[in-house]
């Protein structure tokens, strides 16, 4: 059930101005879904940028984090209201539980629950997970019913290609969101992505980005460089070949970026 926008503007890293230029100049370029969290520190900002836009409301697709912290039942949907305040919104479209934290004492199914009612009082429309693995993510479905789950936001890229969780998560219906698509920059420099973006006349971000919308994934790139959000955008008209593709599957290494100790689950 997938109403979530296949193409959105990440917000990871980004602080103070430079988030709000980011968000000014993405807006501009016709973004329309903004993707942040509780712990980037930043949604005030974003929401800064968004009220200065002009863009009206309805017309946007909002997303935060729980973070780790606000975890606890009680702590959940005041943590949700203040996001909102920060972003100068009544709702956000998207709320996700940004780490599972297994090992911090709130069970999925207390999180999950507690992430179901605050779309029960109206604070955001759809809920969803990120960084779960399969057993985790069964665990959620067992809360709150597969249907209630609009995404999975895991690190996607080709040289994490993640293909038995996305395989399951298929299985499933769940929508799945790929982020850190270009691993940092690594995949920028990759001989096969080249020569693929040569043939295309495209750029390498654009091949990556490409590649993941073949797949079905939404992305949610980030830049500082408005050339590079128009750029990433472009992506959406790029049309990959199944040999590209096929050269792109060979590119798999398990070249995890993010693993912090403590938040993340043992990985499928």
């Amino acid at each position: 059930m997938s109403t979530i926008p296949a193409f959105g503007l990440g917000t990871f890293r980004l602080q103070g101005q430079t988030v709000i230029d980011s968000v000014r100049n993405g807006l501009e370029l016709g973004y329309r879904a903004i993707d942040t969290a509780q712990i980037y520190g930043n949604e005030a900002e974003v929401g800064e940028a968004i009220a200065a836009s002009g863009v009206r409301r309805e017309e946007l697709f909002l997303t935060t984090k729980i973070w780790v912290d606000n975890h606890a039942p009680e702590k959940l949907a005041p943590s949700l209201e203040e996001s909102l305040a920060k972003l100068r919104t009544d709702y956000v479209d998207l709320t996700l539980i940004h780490w599972p934290a297994p090992g911090k004492g709130v069970s999925v199914e207390a999180l999950m629950t507690a992430l179901a009612s605050a779309r029960e009082q109206g604070l955001t429309r759809r809920i969803g997970i990120s960084n779960f693995n399969i057993e985790l993510t069964r665990q959620a479905i067992a809360a709150v019913g597969r249907d209630a789950i609009a995404t999975n936001q895991i690190e996607l890229s080709p040289y994490l290609q993640n293909r038995k969780l996305v395989d399951f998560l298929r299985g499933e219906g769940i929508h799945v969101t790929s982020y850190m698509t270009l691993a940092y920059g690594k995949v920028l420099d990759d001989p096969a992505i080249a020569e693929i973006a040569q043939r295309h006349r495209a750029t390498p971000a654009q091949v990556a980005l490409a590649w993941a919308l073949r797949l079905g994934y939404s992305v949610i790139p980030s830049s500082t460089k408005r050339e590079n959000l128009a750029g990433n955008l472009l992506a959406q008209s790029l049309r990959l070949s199944g040999e590209d593709m096929a050269q792109i599957a060979a590119l798999e290494r398990d070249g995890r970026e993010v693993n912090p100790a403590g938040l993340a689950p043992q990985w499928d």
